[in-house]
Order: structure tokens, then sequence, then C-alpha cells
């Protein structure tokens, strides 16, 4: 049968390795469930491309060596203990299941492996895999393989779909699939299951999640435990709509230098920031001084921390634990401060999971060789530690490329005093102290500005106008900031105190009737009261002062208005001195005209005129102080908040908190 392609005779007991003559166009041949023990040449077959010998009594692979067309060949239970004599053969499908095997060894030769079947052996490691790059699909199902860390031999086979460990010790395991999805993250099938998206992806957050993954997992378990304690209401970091409290986070790889500089910008800048003292489980370095520089504690006594739900930030780095607590940014704000902080960018992220909302510097070294220097020189890294800083430059950097705006500003740490000079430029434009300077030059270069505020000068603008025109603090004391404005949510207590004008002893009460109306709404006491306030404020006050003439601001007409507005703002009598504000200003009047003396007014202006001028009629270089509105906003020093309030220097507005009590 010279013409024969196809030949199938198994289930028989022939023991004759292929006794007969090759046709030249044989192809497939099976022999599986026969009693062939001994394999012989077969370089004659030059077109056989598929062998099944399955169920033979084998002992050897031989006599294939130059079967230049074979792609499959099936071996599967046989007696064979050793791949051999496969070298440089073409095959893609390879079954030696139901064998003898110990070791996966002989493949490494075999380039062009798509299939593997060596289930049904005794084979307790994958090395000898890890060069088929080819190889989509591996059964070694039953074997002896123990260990997850096998699987790193087949880690770099990136075709490999489907991988089948049935039957292995390995299983046994605690998370056995989802560390080997993780080992292995182009699996489609394992163990004859599907691999979804969702095991992939809790497989990558449980054994090596992102940075986002950790901080938010830190995060929850801060909040948690902080939520399981005895709440409590912060006045002074406490969050407004307005101005939420103000924090610098200087942020960089190791020995970057921003704990120095940290230091150092709080002395310089001591009117307006203090230190944060952060937690940490690592042993101090030398010159670092315990609660000063770091809270050094235990591993014990961090956890506990934790459990008392202290901390609002948390981040491991370098096999130690960092915490930045509630307590540390208290001590600071109540001293009317803006806190100052450092951290590495794990922290970071934690922090921005929380209500604060600081502003971010990055201080990355851009010369290599000098930031190796740099940390060798010091004495205090490891070589390991020197590693792993310079390697992270690349992670700032790719964060800062590939999440623009996630840092407020970037500076250069190479030379730490030309980064100092930089950082502190960034200061003071957050604090706009270079405009504060500009505003004080401008109003003393404007003496006539007095005349123009009381309303008599003739080029007057309207609000809009005035705050475009006019530069510096006294523009963001005039009119309200725009919430897109960088300095918007810049302010600390004491800056604000520094850069916003005198409030008057008027001014001062509506503040605090406000602040003791937001406390009521947010423990549930009066939350319809506050929301009447300003419906009610916003419509009513206006036109009672746009009903008056430019030129004498307050005539007998304002006190019908002001009685028509004390209808419909009348609040409860414990929500301050000045209850209604028709009626505070018809009092205020009276005893304006009765006991201040007439020095106390403006030269050549109405002081009654001053004291109700609107925000909208100021001038630059003005020292006249509106009473209402607006009220300005801004965070006060705790004194400011303390629910019961210093006595009034003005016995004009003390009469009228008494009026109102007995009213």
């Amino acid at each position: 049968m010279p013409y024969l392609a196809i030949l199938d005779a198994s289930h028989n007991e022939i023991s004759d390795f292929f006794g007969f003559q090759p046709p030249k166009n044989l192809k497939e041949v099976n022999f599986s469930h026969n009693c062939m023990t001994k394999m012989k040449d077969l370089s004659a077959y030059t077109s056989l491309s598929k062998l099944d010998l399955d169920y033979n009594s084998f002992t050897e692979i031989s006599g294939l060596e130059r079967c230049c067309e074979l792609t499959h060949l099936s071996l599967t239970h046989n007696k064979i203990s050793k791949i051999s004599g496969l070298d440089n053969l073409p095959l893609t499908d390879l079954c030696l299941g139901g064998n003898q095997m110990e070791r996966i060894e002989g493949l490494e030769n075999m380039k062009s492996l798509q299939v593997l079947d060596l289930s049904l052996n005794r084979i307790t490691s994958l090395s000898g895999l890890q060069n088929l790059h080819l190889l989509g699909s591996i059964n070694l199902e039953k074997n002896l393989i123990s260990e997850i860390q096998e699987c790193k031999h087949v880690h770099d086979l990136f075709l490999l779909r489907n991988l089948n460990l049935l039957g292995n010790p390995v299983q046994e395991q605690p998370d056995y699939r989802l560390s080997v999805i993780f080992l292995l993250q182009h699996l489609a099938v394992l163990d004859q299951e599907k691999v979804t998206a969702e095991e992939k992806v809790s497989s990558v957050n449980k054994y090596d999640p992102p940075l986002d993954v950790v901080a938010a997992k830190d995060h929850m378990t801060n909040l948690v435990y902080q939520l399981m304690q005895p709440q409590v209401l912060y006045d002074s970091t406490l969050p407004s709509a307005d101005s939420p409290y103000p924090m610098l986070v200087l942020t960089g790889p190791q020995g970057c230098g921003k704990r120095e500089l940290a230091h150092r910008l709080c002395q310089e800048f001591s009117e307006y920031f203090a230190y944060g003292t952060c937690h940490t489980t690592r042993g101090p370095y030398l010159g670092e001084v315990n609660g000063s520089d770091y809270h050094f504690v235990s591993e014990e006594d961090f956890q506990t921390i934790v459990h008392m739900g202290k901390f609002i930030q948390t981040m491991k780095y370098g096999g130690h634990s960092y915490g930045l607590t509630r307590d540390s940014i208290e001590d600071v704000a109540r001293e009317g401060l803006a806190c100052c902080v450092h951290m590495e960018l794990e922290g970071v992220l934690s922090l921005k999971y929380s209500h604060f909302e600081p502003r971010y510097i990055l201080l990355i070294p851009t010369q290599l060789e000098k930031y190796m220097g740099h940390l060798k020189s010091r004495g205090l890294y490891t070589p390991s530690q020197i590693d792993m800083a310079v390697s992270r430059i690349d992670l700032y950097a790719n964060f800062n490329r590939q999440r623009p705006g996630f840092f407020d500003n970037v500076i250069p740490c190479d030379d730490w005093e030309e980064a100092y000079q930089m950082l502190g430029q960034v200061v003071k434009d957050y604090l706009l102290l270079d405009e504060q300077g500009e505003g004080q030059n401008n109003n003393r270069a404007s003496p006539d500005n007095r005349s123009t505020v009381s309303g008599h000068g003739p080029e007057e603008k309207p609000p809009s106008d005035l705050s475009r025109s006019v530069s510096g603090t006294m523009s963001h004391s005039a009119t309200p900031l725009d919430p897109s404005d960088p300095a918007y949510r810049n302010y600390s207590t004491k800056i604000q105190a520094q850069l916003s004008p005198q409030k008057s002893p008027a001014e001062l009460a509506s503040i605090r009737r406000r602040e003791q109306l937001v406390r009521e709404a947010i423990v549930g006491r009066s939350p319809g009261v506050y929301s009447q306030l300003f419906k009610s404020s916003a419509q009513t006050a206006p036109s009672s002062l746009q009903s008056h003439d430019p030129d004498t601001h307050f005539s007998e007409d304002s006190s019908s208005d002001g009685s028509r507005a004390s209808s419909v703002l009348s609040v409860p009598s414990s929500a301050g001195a000045l209850s209604v504000l028709g009626h505070t200003l018809e009092t205020h009047k009276d005893h304006m005209t009765s006991d201040q003396t007439p020095d106390d007014a403006s030269p050549g202006t109405d002081h009654l005129a001053t004291v109700i001028t609107p925000s909208s009629e100021r001038r630059p270089g003005s020292n006249i102080k509106p009473i209402l509105p607006p009220i300005p906003t801004g965070r006060k020093t705790p004194a400011a908040l303390s629910p019961s309030p210093s006595p009034s220097p003005n016995p004009a507005v003390r009469e009228q908190g008494e009026a109102n009590k007995e009213g």
C-alpha cells in the first residue's frame, strides 16, 4: 500500500514496532493500546507528522531524531522515566502523562512546543520550562508540586493561557488560587476554571497592591477606628465651605532634604507655620531628636495608637511604620498656625483621602550622581536603602508626569540652599506676602483714599471693578475670593488676621453668633435657623442699604426699613447680641450720636455714614471698617471661637446685648 497516509492499528496485541516497509506518504500512525516495548529508528518515515503510542510498555524515547515533520507525539501511560531523543524536533504537541518522570528535562531546545501534558507523574518542580516561550497550555495534574513559588519558573511565558495543577499538594496552600493568578497574570484558565477579571484585580490588590489601594485601605482602617472612639468636634481644624484648615506638605525620596527644609521653613515663617511631628517605628538617625523630628515608638505602641483611632494618615516604608496623628495637627492649629509636615509618597496618597486639603510640594533630585553621593556621605543608609531611594526618583517623576496637578509645585533639590530659596518664594506666593507689601505701599502713596471711601468721591466703582483694580491684600479683604484662586484655601487664623482689617465689635459678635449656629446645626439642634438666617439676609440686607441716599447713607427712612427687616431676620435671643439687623443699626445710631466724641469720626465725614458704609463702597487705603454686611470668611483662633465671648469694648454694643437679653 505505497500511498497509505493514515494508519490506525490501536487496541491490538502488536509487539513489532513498524514491522513493514515505509509508505512514502504515511503521515499519521496510531499504535496505542498494544504490546510494544522498544522503539526503533524511524528516519525513513520522512512524512510522519503525528504518532500515537499510548498505553504500551516503552521505557525510553528513541529513533525519532530525523523525523523532521513530526509535530504531534503522544506517549502517555508508558514506563518512561526520562525525556530524551526529542532535541530539535518541530513538535508542537507533546503528551507524556502517566509515566514515571520526576523532573522536567530534555525540553530546552523544543522551541516550537505549544501544548505539554505531563500529568500523572512524580514531578516536584516546574524548572525546565522557562525557555519554552511558545507554550500556551501545561497539564500537570496529579503530580507532587507543593510550592506556589514553583510558578515563577513559567512567569515569563507570556503566551501561557491554560495551567492545570489539580491533584497537587500545592492546592492545600492558603489563597492558592489568588497566589497563582497573581504570579501568572496572563492566565485565562486555571485548574479547568476560567480566570475572571475580578480575580486578577483581587490578586494584585492582595499581594502587590498599587499605592492608591494601600492608601485607601490605611484610610479606611484609621477612619473605622476613629469612629469607634467618642467623637470630638475640633473647632481649630473644622472644615468649612470657604477655607479648609491650611497645611503644607513637603514630599520627595529619602534623603532629599525635606525634613531639613521643613524645619527651616517653620523657623523663618514662624508667624505662619509650625512643624507637625509624626510617629515612626524606626530608630532615630544621628542628630534627630525625639518629640521634635519624630515621635519614636515601638511597633506595638504604634498599633495601639492605630486602634485608638488617633491617626489620620499611616504608611509603610522600608519595613517601618509612619503616621500623622490628629493631635499633632491640633497642637499647631490651636496656636493659630498652619501645619507643615514632610512625608513619602505613600503618606501623601493616604492624606489625600482625608478631609484636609494641604498644599503638596515635591522635592526631587535631578542630578543622580550628586544625589547618590549625598546619601553615601551622610553614612546613615545601607546600600540597599540607597538603591531603593534612587529607584524611587522615577516613581515620583512618573506620578508628576501621569497625574497633572497631583503636586501643587515641584522644586529641584540638588542644592538645598537654592531649593530653600525657591521654596520660600513659593510659600510667599501662597501667603500673598509680596502682594501685601505692595498693598501697604499703595496705601501710603494714596493719602486721599479716605475721602473716596465714604461715598463722596466722584469715581465710585462697583465691587467687580474694585476687585479687579485693587491689588494685593486689600482686594482680598474687601471682596470675596474666587474659589478658583489658589489663595482661596490657604489662610490660617493668623494669616487672615494680619492680612484683613481689624474687625469691629459688632462684626465679632455677628461672627460668634453664626459660629454658634453652625455648631448647633452640626449636632442637629437647630439646622433650620442657620439656613433661614442666610436665606433671609441675602434677600433683605441689600435692600435696606440700597434705599439710602448716596450722600447721606442714613436717614429717618432707614429706621422703618430696619424695622421691616427685623421681622424677617429675628432669631432666638441665644443667637448673639445682634439678633436683628434693623434694630441693631437703629440703636447703634442713637448711642453713637449721644456717647461718641467728634474725634472718633473721620474728618469731613458723617460718623454714621462711616459705621454702615457697605464694602462695595470702600476704597483701597481706607482705615474704615464695615460692620454689616459682609461678614468676612475665615477661621478663628480658639479664643474667638469660645462660646462665651469677652465683653465688648464698645458701650453701645454692650447695652444693645443687654437689651436683647431682656427682650
